[in-house]
């Protein structure tokens, strides 16, 4: 098995946004109605969204590539690009998305180790993500990774209001 991982650029901005619409919706579409999930996918993945996204020096994107095929990607933030206010001391994984067919391959843990030497790099004392709290399976990945509920806070998906826990991982 041959992973890789590469941070994106500008140029890199089309591609991020096939692969956030098809991981996004392949994750969430069954739940949640059609409106909803285009409304979202239009808002959080307009093409000059991502550029605006990827050019802030505080937010960094990576794709990862399983045997040379675009895998999945992750994105995390720091200092005011973070979604909630968590200090300079932290750093937020917004991101962490995976293509159905790699899926139980390693390549989350890989992102996920890639995030925490990006934080240690950083000297940032903890890490923590907003995950939807029916995503059983995600909250299952981070709690083995280290990972535990904090908080919560709302989560808009079109119209519907709903619940993210917020997950922290202090960093020693």
């Amino acid at each position: 098995m041959n992973i890789t991982i590469k941070k994106c650029t500008l140029e890199d901005s089309r591609q991020l946004q096939e692969i956030s619409y098809e991981t996004f919706n392949d994750t969430f579409k069954d739940q949640n109605t059609p409106e909803n999930m285009k409304a979202y996918l239009e808002r959080a993945f307009d093409l000059k969204q991502l550029e605006k996204e990827i050019s802030n020096i505080s937010s960094q994107f990576f794709f990862v590539f399983f045997n040379n095929e675009l895998a999945g990607y992750l994105k995390v933030n720091t200092n005011d690009a973070q979604s909630e206010e968590m200090g300079e001391t932290s750093l937020e994984i917004e991101r962490i998305y995976v293509r159905k067919q790699y899926q139980k391959h390693g390549i989350g843990k890989t992102l996920f180790i890639k995030a925490l030497n990006i934080a240690i790099e950083l000297d940032k004392r903890k890490i923590w993500l907003g995950v939807w709290e029916k995503n059983d399976k995600a909250i299952a990945f981070y709690e083995r990774m280290g990972f535990v509920q904090t908080s919560a806070h709302s989560f808009y998906m079109g119209d519907e209001e709903q619940i993210d826990f917020i997950m922290t991982k202090t960093i020693q």
